[in-house]
């Protein structure tokens, strides 16, 4: 069991103890083991009572994280859930809601279910509580509809992991000859609506009895037929699809299976569509498919329908990103703030990597929630990377902040500081209900400010939690590309934001992308393979990416800014 299960098990105990309005004591002692938590890298399912004692954990707390490691729940959060309606459960999960505005709708209202409580808001009912009003109906509202909107859906990350369970399962069939993931996420979507696979065997019967014969498959009995189950798995709500077909059929159905609707429907020159050509299956490969329509072969991540059969879009894909073309990567936190490992640490992970330079962006002193550096913590970093540049030599770690665009486009560090940084990413972290316009106002001047090298994760979008807000993006891609500063897409896949629709407008423009992980541990370095896929998608090259330089016209490409910036005034 991972750190972060350990952590939802306590967030989830806490609120239901403010819920039933518990000693506030008992409380704080697992919020206060949630913070330490989100601070330690190993795995503290592990250790034992003792050794979670000498991390700094109340003895209370050590023998919860056993419990929990060894039996994968924790007695008093069971019993708690046990006097607790499963809706009420739901509705803790609402973002803007704290347990006291829950227990109120509970007890005044009596509503017990998300249904109920979207009928409550609809009949003004919310808005009339002590402490609510119509803004906070309104909010409730908006954040039932996007759940709602959202609950049958996952993540690329969170599909990838559940889709290559349900592949080693189908594989240890000896009767299955061949399995692939299909569908969006062999496009490498950034949200995935539905998981599919596709199975070759020449016992199709066979394989859709050992599907249904495991327990942990959910079968739609009305939507299975012979050469397809349908159903979902125990615990997801994901729609999961596995087609079965024989080896002769598994490069058409691999066609047809992998690509999206835009794309199927494309009308080659013949005048027939790409689904009608597909259909026939005079090919054994996706190779020999693309050759039959006069093609160069078209990966399965650009086969949306979207740009991949414009002949100077298709010239991009023979110098399209690859992970292997990442030299350095330039967001990422340690403990200086409210990362889980040391720079040191950080550092050396990325160099095993095999990059060859690491950038720091540790929260600023706005971030207080993150642990934000002061100016006097600034400067403690500054020597801290120059001890250690000189160990890890030739390897380099840069001096970078991320700093938090404020609510009037300015950065919150004044000139004298940011002028040491090696590169600033100028980030937005709050007020996020902002409309387009004064959005697009804030962070034009943001670009504007000489000392913002990247703007990172421009929306502030959380996928499947939190709508990213509107901007104007042609105005935004034409202050970037007039101030020189290069547009993050931020890999962690809780964001993937830039979205890669957006991206060939910026590319247009000449502005340079970033692919960042926005590491807060060193498991999460790797995160970078999720931006990449994503990238593809907007058909971003080699040349277009800003960390794909080496170290040395990195260094040369910001020397070169700093010596612009000094001819120039801060916004």
């Amino acid at each position: 069991m991972k750190n972060d299960k350990i952590a939802d098990v306590f967030k989830l105990t806490a609120q239901l103890l403010e819920l039933h309005e518990a000693d506030a004591f008992r409380v704080k002692g697992y919020l206060g083991a949630i913070y330490q938590i989100d601070k330690i890298a190993e795995n503290i399912a592990q250790k034992d009572v003792q050794e979670l004692a000498r991390m700094g954990f109340t003895q209370n707390m050590a023998a919860k994280i056993v419990e929990i490691a060894t039996t994968k729940q924790l007695k008093e959060t069971t019993e708690l859930l046990a006097k607790t309606p499963a809706g009420v459960v739901e509705i803790l999960h609402i973002k803007g809601l704290g347990a006291k505005k829950v227990q109120t709708l509970w007890k005044e209202l009596q509503v017990t279910t998300l249904e109920e409580l979207q009928l409550a808001c609809k009949a003004g009912k919310v808005a009339k509580l002590r402490g609510f009003g119509e803004k906070t109906q309104e909010n409730i509202l908006e954040a039932i509809n996007f759940q709602h909107a959202n609950s049958r859906k996952l993540r690329c990350d969170k599909a990838e992991k559940l889709a290559l369970q349900i592949k080693d399962f189908l594989s240890k069939n000896k009767e299955v000859l061949n399995v692939e993931i299909v569908g969006e996420l062999r496009r490498q979507t950034e949200i995935v609506h539905e998981i599919i696979l596709l199975v070759s065997t020449n016992t199709i019967e066979n394989i859709q009895k050992y599907i249904k014969e495991e327990t942990e498959f959910v079968t739609a009995t009305n939507a299975t037929g012979v050469f397809v189950w349908r159903g979902t798995i125990k615990n997801y709500e994901i729609p999961i699809t596995i087609h079965c077909c024989s080896p002769k059929n598994f490069a058409q159905q691999l066609i047809i299976l992998s690509a999206a609707e835009g794309h199927l429907s494309y009308v080659l020159p013949n005048g027939k569509t790409v689904l009608q050509v597909a259909r026939q299956g005079n090919f054994a490969t996706e190779q020999e498919f693309y050759q039959q329509i006069q093609q160069p072969y078209l990966p399965p991540y650009s086969r949306e329908g979207a740009w991949e059969f414009d002949k100077k879009a298709q010239e991009q894909l023979n110098n399209i990103l690859t992970i292997k073309d990442l030299k350095g990567c330039l967001h990422n936190h340690s403990t200086y703030s409210d990362g889980r490992n040391t720079l040191k640490e950080m550092a050396v992970a990325c160099k095993n990597l095999g990059l060859s330079y690491f950038g720091i962006a540790d929260h600023s002193q706005t971030a207080v929630y993150a642990n934000g550096l002061s100016t006097h913590r600034v400067l403690q970093q500054f020597t801290e990377i120059e001890q250690l540049n000189k160990e890890l030599y030739p390897f380099k770690i840069l001096k970078g902040i991320e700093s938090d665009i404020l609510h009037d486009g300015s950065l919150d560090y004044e000139e004298d500081v940011l002028k040491q940084f090696d590169y600033v990413v100028a980030s937005i972290h709050s007020g996020l209900k902002m409309d387009k316009e004064k959005a697009t106002e804030r962070v034009l001047k943001a670009v504007a400010n000489p000392y913002t090298t990247i703007l990172g994760h421009p929306t502030g979008r959380l996928l499947l939690k939190r709508e990213g807000y509107d901007l104007d993006y042609e105005q935004i891609a034409e202050a970037c590309a007039k101030y020189d500063v290069a547009i993050e897409l931020n890999a962690n896949p809780y964001r993937l934001d830039i979205d890669w629709r957006l991206l060939q407008l910026f590319i247009k423009k000449g502005v340079k992308v970033a692919i960042n992980p926005d590491a807060h541990g060193i498991e999460e370095l790797t995160n970078m393979r999720y931006g990449v896929q994503v990238a593809q998608k907007g058909l971003l090259t080699v040349e277009n990416t800003l960390n794909t330089m080496s170290q040395e016209d990195f260094l040369g490409w910001l020397q070169s800014r700093k010596q612009r910036v000094s001819q120039m005034e801060v916004v």
